[in-house]
Order: structure tokens, then C-alpha cells, then sequence
């Protein structure tokens, strides 16, 4: 079997594994916090405090629909949502380490040895699990909050961007680019966490597409602040 199945096939069970973990556990009703908030927002598809969240808020209407459109399950359907989101989370981080553990072995268009996917699986694994079952991501997992889809939109933009590196070389490469951009444009109305991932992403392409030095590294660097303001 291909490293790229097994990857995906491993991937998919660690998602299944968080995604129940966090629905089993999800709170029964609106948490301290925002959370009432967001959710009596979702429900009356109205505006929470500034600067607003209105995808969060079009999301979680939809789910609030398809648990029955009930006051009552309200508060429960936007914290499967959030459970939902954070399992997927999940999903991108396992894709995010094991693409950085193959490089490991300097064979990212050779096929590597039973060994060295089993080494490359187990990392994703106990990387992606320990964060499941760590305190702050798992309290936020359960509750009706923006954080969980925001930590989504965060590791699929991440995951996308190495996507674009892993191919660069290609024609087409760039078209991940594109869809990095779109889906930052969509994260904006969720949180403004995901602007975090610009530095990251700006790295990973100067050092794909450039001569790398340190003058250039630094002022890679340097710029991409800039060019925010």
C-alpha cells in the first residue's frame, strides 16, 4: 500500500477518533463565557459583539436547523458543531506532521520503506492525539465558541500552504495559493486567528521559491508585517 493511502486512511481514523471524542463529551447546553452569546446569535441569526462573527453565525444556524430547530437544542447543536470543527482540526494537524516527519527521509517523491511509514504514521499519531486531549483545545471543542472553527480554518490554511510547497515545482501549484487566499477571506468572518498563519506562509514560499540567505530570510521576514499595514 502507497504511503499517500495509508496516510490518508490513518488520517481519517485519528479525525473519526477526536470527532467522537469531543461530540461524547460535548456540554448539553450553553457553557460560561460567550457562549450564550454566539448562540442565541445563531439561533435569531443576529450580530455578537464586535467585530462579529457572520459565518460562525450562518454555520451554526444551519446546524441549530438540522438538530430540529428547537430553542431547546440550540445551545447542543452549535457545540457539535464546534466538535465537528475541532475534529477536523485534528485531521489537518496529523496531514501538517506527517508531511514534515517524511521529510525526515528526504524522499518526498520516493516511496519509503514499511519502517519509515510506520515511523512517519506513529508521529502524526501521538502528535495529533496529544493535542486532541490537551486541556485548552478540548475545553474549546465542546462549547459553543468561535474557536474551534477558527482553529479549523487555521490548520487547513496551514495544510493547504504545504500542499502548494510539496508541489511547487508544477504548473498548476499556485492554484493552492488562490484557495489560500479565499479561504483566509472566509476565516475573517469566523476570527481573526488565522491572519496568524500570513508569517508562516510567507516563510515557507520564500524558502521554496528563493536563493536562500539570511539577509533574505530577514527581510522576508520584515516585510510581510509590513505589507499588512
Amino acid at each position: 500500500m502507497s504511503f499517500k493511502k495509508i496516510n490518508n486512511i490513518t488520517g481519517w481514523i485519528v479525525c473519526a477518533i477526536a470527532s467522537a471524542v469531543y461530540i461524547l463529551t460535548a456540554e448539553a447546553g450553553g457553557s460560561l463565557w460567550d457562549c450564550g452569546e454566539f448562540v442565541s446569535s445563531c439561533f435569531k441569526v443576529q450580530v455578537p459583539h464586535p467585530p462579529g462573527a457572520p459565518l460562525f453565525v450562518l454555520l451554526g444556524r444551519i446546524f441549530i436547523v438540522v438538530f430540529g430547530d428547537n430553542p431547546m437544542s440550540a445551545a447542543k447543536a452549535v457545540n457539535v458543531m464546534s466538535a465537528l470543527a475541532s475534529g477536523f482540526t485534528i485531521l489537518f494537524l496529523f496531514w501538517t506532521i506527517t508531511h514534515f516527519a517524511r521529510k525526515i527521509f528526504h524522499k518526498e517523491s520516493g516511496e519509503l520503506t514499511g519502517q519509515q511509514i510506520y515511523t512517519v504514521m506513529a508521529a502524526g499519531v501521538v502528535g495529533a492525539l496529544a493535542y486532541t486531549f490537551s486541556d485548552s483545545f478540548w475545553f474549546s471543542a465542546v462549547e459553543g465558541e468561535v474557536y474551534a472553527l477558527s482553529s479549523l480554518f487555521t490548520a487547513l490554511v496551514f495544510w493547504m500552504m504545504l500542499k502548494w510547497e510539496h508541489s511547487a515545482s508544477e504548473a498548476t501549484a499556485d492554484k493552492w495559493i488562490i484557495l489560500i487566499f479565499f479561504m483566509m477571506g472566509l476565516s475573517i468572518g469566523v476570527h481573526l486567528l488565522n491572519l496568524l498563519t500570513i508569517p508562516a506562509i510567507v516563510m515557507i514560499y520564500y524558502y521554496r521559491r528563493y536563493q536562500v540567505t539570511n539577509k533574505g530570510a530577514i527581510i522576508a521576514f520584515l516585510v510581510e508585517p509590513l505589507k499588512r499595514l
